[in-house]
Formats: structure tokens, C-alpha cells, sequence
């Protein structure tokens, strides 16, 4: 009779178990509500250490992805800012990455981006600076639909949309909904709400 009931205490802690991890490993894996907008457009650029990085580096990885000149006096340092609160608050995850492409690649070389990144305080192994040809660049930034381009009346000489794109694991541009249910495309670089909403969408598309 003492084996009989071990068994069915064994059973009834098993049961339990079940229905209480199931859900959560289930979820685990699950789709997120976040809509797809499209493929990233694929890319082959020089990051900070002389390394060829493409968009297949990035596969397997939630990435963020900006354009942005060291040399930008204007809203580039908000937004470097602001990526290096999502380098702490994801720091030390291999799923995690950041694509940070220049748009005046003549005087960014790798050399520069590293020392740039250097000041930053930048430590992610997957936070990759990244040049190449400027026509290549500008050609890339217009497949993302994300504005750059020379303007020699711009601060700096250059002018860029203040965005962040955020790509999933399988290399999908991915978005949350507005309040109206429209995707929003795009998270605003530059303003506190727009960063806590990358984060939290970042951490959606990682449980993926």
C-alpha cells in the first residue's frame, strides 16, 4: 500500500508540474504579436576591427540597426546614448546585437569608428561599427527606408532619420502596433518612449 500511494503522490507532483510548465515552455517558443515588415536588406560592410560583417552574422540574433556619423554634432550622440541603455540592459546576451552604419564612411574608417566606439564605452561583442562605400551606404539606408544623405547646409554636412529598426532572429524587420493598430515601422531613436519600447520588443523577439 506505501509504494501505491508513492505512486500516485509521484503522479499527482508530475501532473502538476505539467500543467504549470507546459504553458511557460510553449510560450517559450511562441510568436510574439509583433507585425513583420520584411526581410532586412542584405548587407556587407567593415566594422570597427577590419571584420567583414554581413546580414547572415547576424542570423540567430535580435538586432538594432542605425545610421549615424561620428563626426554628427547634432542627434547622433542621443542616439548613441540611447543604444548604449540597451547594450546595459542586454549586455553579455549572444542573441543580442547592434549594427551602428555610418554615413560618411570617407573619413569613418575602421579606425576611427573603433576609437569612436572606444569613447563610447562600447563592450557587446555584437555591437558591430560599420563602413564601407558611401554610395553603397546611402543605397542601403534608402532599401531600409530610412533617409540619409549629404546636405552641406545640415550640421555636420550630412542629415539622417533619428530611428532605430529592430530585426529578429531569422533577419525580419519586425514593429509593434500604434494605439490605432497601425505598425509604427520604425522606434524613435531620440526619446525615452521609443527606447522603453525597443526594449521591451527586444525581449519579446529574444523568447521567440
Amino acid at each position: 500500500m506505501k509504494n501505491k500511494y508513492s505512486y500516485v503522490g509521484i503522479s499527482f507532483i508530475v501532473l502538476i508540474f505539467g500543467i504549470w510548465a507546459v504553458p511557460k515552455i510553449v510560450g517559450r517558443f511562441m510568436k510574439s504579436d509583433l507585425v513583420e515588415i520584411g526581410p532586412v536588406p542584405a548587407f556587407e560592410l567593415t566594422d570597427q576591427n577590419g571584420k567583414k560583417i554581413t546580414d547572415k552574422d547576424y542570423l540567430g540574433k535580435v538586432y538594432v540597426v542605425e545610421f549615424f556619423f561620428s563626426t554628427c554634432p547634432t542627434i547622433c550622440p542621443k542616439m548613441n546614448q540611447n543604444m548604449l541603455l540597451l547594450q546595459k540592459e542586454y549586455y553579455g546576451n549572444p542573441e543580442f546585437g547592434v549594427a551602428s552604419i555610418t554615413i560618411n564612411p570617407e573619413y569613418d574608417t575602421p579606425k576611427v569608428l573603433k576609437e569612436h566606439a572606444d569613447l563610447l564605452g562600447v563592450k557587446h561583442y555584437n555591437w558591430h561599427f560599420l563602413t564601407g562605400d558611401r554610395d553603397y551606404i546611402f543605397g542601403l539606408a534608402k532599401e531600409f527606408n530610412m533617409y540619409a544623405g549629404e546636405n552641406k547646409q545640415a550640421a555636420g554636412g550630412f542629415e539622417h532619420s533619428g530611428v532605430f529598426a529592430l530585426v529578429d532572429k531569422e533577419g525580419r524587420i519586425r514593429c509593434r502596433k500604434d494605439v490605432y493598430g497601425n505598425p509604427i515601422l520604425y522606434y524613435d531613436g531620440l526619446e525615452d518612449s521609443g527606447v522603453k519600447a525597443i526594449k521591451e520588443d527586444i525581449k519579446k523577439l529574444l523568447e521567440e
